[in-house]
């Protein structure tokens, strides 16, 4: 029984030592994305293509924001915190008006803190880009260049890679710089085939780059050091912040006057109220309290984006104002809003405790069963 015993155990030991050489030998590229219209998208499916082509390479799609075109739904967000840890980053945005979007222009502006740590110095980036009548995309694709210069980033061309093999009959979005699509070219499907062979080449040839660069740079050192102690509890508890809701209105998610950040929100998940009605009638206590969970969650991820993604940033939570879609005599507003005070000291500790105000309402807006009103104290 002892040598069967010491025989699985080798077994188990060899196969764990295999899976773990795998995992380092993996070549891991981000392939970061905005799209609207779903012309970058379509790019980045064949750029992972291209990069996913090589052995032991893998592509991970995720985008900058949130979008409404439906294609996208299932596209994971990126954090700034996340892009040292790749082995490679591959970059995709639409053109506007001779620059990269808004959206992926206001992801950039949140890594200071990342370039400060030089921790994209050394990693490989290549660029793509879907435009409209392709005037300007030269352009573009140069001020994202400079933008990933400034990192350090090793930039990786498309040259005239491909060319040969370009439709000439109608015009193509081929750049040395990075693959473009005409997204508003009438009677053509964009990207085109000829696009699409570009953007596969391109991911292909920028596989090759980061295989060959894997291991020479200080990868994912600077997320665990610039960004701080309180990112770290969320992971360890397994708090998982959402995406932050779209404002319903002609108002911002966020206002900050000097150092105090004022955020409301309800029982949004996904886009979508995770319950509607009131409590005594449609809703449970116990769907209230997942509600106001998710509420609070809400608040945090708001927060974290007032704070430029490092939570350390609080100084303390200084009030919270619950307010209870309930019905007429219900007095048990308090027990409710132990929920977001809970998980307001669990992330934040002695930082978390907060004055705070508690009441019901005879409608609350989308019907939401909570709606919480959060003053934070910030650097």
């Amino acid at each position: 029984m002892k040598n069967i015993f010491k025989f699985f155990t080798v077994i188990v030991l060899a196969l764990t030592s295999n899976q773990m050489m795998a995992q380092e030998k993996t070549t891991t590229i981000l392939v970061l994305i905005h799209s609207d219209q779903g012309g970058t998208y379509e790019l980045a499916k064949e750029v992972a293509k291209g990069i996913e082509s090589h052995k032991e390479t893998r592509a991970v799609i995720k985008k900058v924001a949130a979008t409404e075109n439906p294609k996208l739904k299932d596209v994971p967000l990126a954090s700034v915190e996340e892009l040292p840890t790749y082995d490679g980053i591959a970059f995709g945005s639409p053109i506007y008006f001779g620059n990269i979007s808004t959206a992926m222009s206001e992801f950039l502006s949140k890594t200071v803190k990342i370039w400060s740590s030089h921790g994209l110095e050394g990693m490989p980036a290549t660029v793509f880009m879907s435009a409209g009548s392709g005037a300007g995309r030269d352009l573009a694709l140069q001020s994202f260049w400079n933008s990933l210069a400034v990192h350090g980033m090793v930039l990786v061309p498309n040259g005239i890679r491909g060319d040969e093999a370009i439709d000439k009959s109608i015009p193509q979005g081929n750049s040395v710089l990075g693959t473009t699509s005409l997204a508003s070219l009438k009677g053509a499907e964009r990207p085109s085939t000829s696009e699409r062979k570009l953007a596969v080449l391109q991911g292909n040839n920028f596989a090759k780059v980061a295989q060959a660069l894997k291991g020479t740079f200080a990868k994912g050192t600077s997320v665990v050091n610039s960004i701080g102690a309180l990112n770290k509890v969320l992971q360890a508890k397994n708090i998982v912040l959402p995406n932050v809701p779209k404002p319903a209105g002609n108002y911002e998610p966020y206002v900050r006057s000097g150092n105090l950040v004022f955020i409301n929100q309800v029982a949004l998940k996904g886009g979508e109220l995770l319950y509607a009605g009131k409590l005594g009638r449609e809703l449970t206590e116990q769907q209230v309290d997942e509600a106001t969970r998710v509420t609070m969650l809400n608040v945090i991820a708001v927060l974290a984006q007032a704070v430029d993604g490092d939570l350390d940033k609080v100084k303390r939570c200084v009030q919270l104002t619950g307010i209870f879609n309930t019905q007429d005599g219900y007095t048990k507003h308090a027990a409710l809003m132990n929920v977001a005070s809970d998980l307001a000291v669990e992330v934040f500790g002695e930082k978390g405790k907060h004055a705070r105000a508690t009441f019901g309402a005879s409608s609350i807006p989308l019907n939401s069963p909570v709606e919480i009103q959060a003053i934070f104290e910030v650097e």
